[in-house]
């Protein structure tokens, strides 16, 4: 059985996804509620749930706030953290870049019951910590563009310098990363959900199994229908509709 808490200053949303958890997770088991950060923070220290529902805004503050403080006050927060929110986008990016889970309202039963296979795998396998730290990180900086990311693995949270990754490569629903100095990580996620994530950081897909970050492209070679050079000497394929946008982004490099 896997424990949790609800956290959000909305009591009928509290209900919601109550209803959704017994209709859809019969396997969580939800110990208490809270509707603030004051009393939220006592709930996680008094619970200690496997699972927190946390939403982003609340009465007295938010749940970055619930993070920032639990933190400094007791060290390391140890329960896996699903955020609920509507649609923010600075908070939705910074929860991609830091591998954490999140849920849009209205919640979707299917997406909830996608978080919950997933908390199944993770609790026993990794931690919250790098992750968090790197959500905090971000969310106290506001910055645009986000240096670093957090990639979850089976063996546990990783954190990579963005600059630092040379190219992805699709594998079905996986994608490997290939980064400067480092193995390949395969992460269990589409390559479509990197490359918008990536796009702004100069990263540039040149084939469907292909995105690669333009400052590592060596070379590109005309020949043989065309393919990319890469800085670790990889050879890609560039799809046809690809080559024109390519040559242009060359120019300009």
């Amino acid at each position: 059985m896997i424990t949790a808490l609800l956290i959000d200053d909305d009591s009928n949303l509290r209900n919601g996804m109550k209803g959704l958890l017994a209709m859809y997770a019969t396997d969580i088991q939800i110990l208490g509620e809270a509707d603030s950060v004051k009393s939220g923070i006592a709930a996680i220290e008094n619970h200690q749930p496997d699972v927190i529902f946390l939403d982003i805004q609340l009465g007295d503050g938010t749940g970055f706030d619930i993070l920032e403080q639990f933190q400094q006050k007791s060290g390391r927060l140890k329960s896996h953290v699903v955020f609920i929110t509507a649609h923010e986008e600075y908070a939705l990016k910074a929860f991609r870049f830091s591998a954490l889970d999140y849920l849009l309202k209205p919640v979707d039963p299917e997406d909830l019951q996608n978080v919950i296979e997933k908390i199944k795998k993770v609790l026993t396998t990794n931690d919250n910590y790098a992750h968090i730290d790197l959500l905090l990180e971000n969310i106290r900086k506001k910055v645009d563009k986000f240096k670093r990311i957090a990639l979850s693995t089976s063996d546990g949270i990783h954190l990579f310098e963005v600059s630092d990754i040379i190219r992805l490569e699709s594998q079905d629903n996986y994608t490997k990363f290939y980064i400067k100095d480092n193995k390949p990580v395969l992460i269990a996620k589409t390559l479509k959900e990197y490359e918008d994530m990536l796009f702004e950081h100069g990263f540039e897909r040149i084939h469907q199994s292909h995105l690669i970050n333009l400052a590592y492209l060596k070379s590109y070679i005309k020949k043989d229908g065309g393919y990319a050079v890469m800085a670790d000497n990889s050879h890609l394929p560039i799809s046809q509709r690809k080559k024109e946008r390519l040559q242009e982004l060359l120019k300009s490099l």
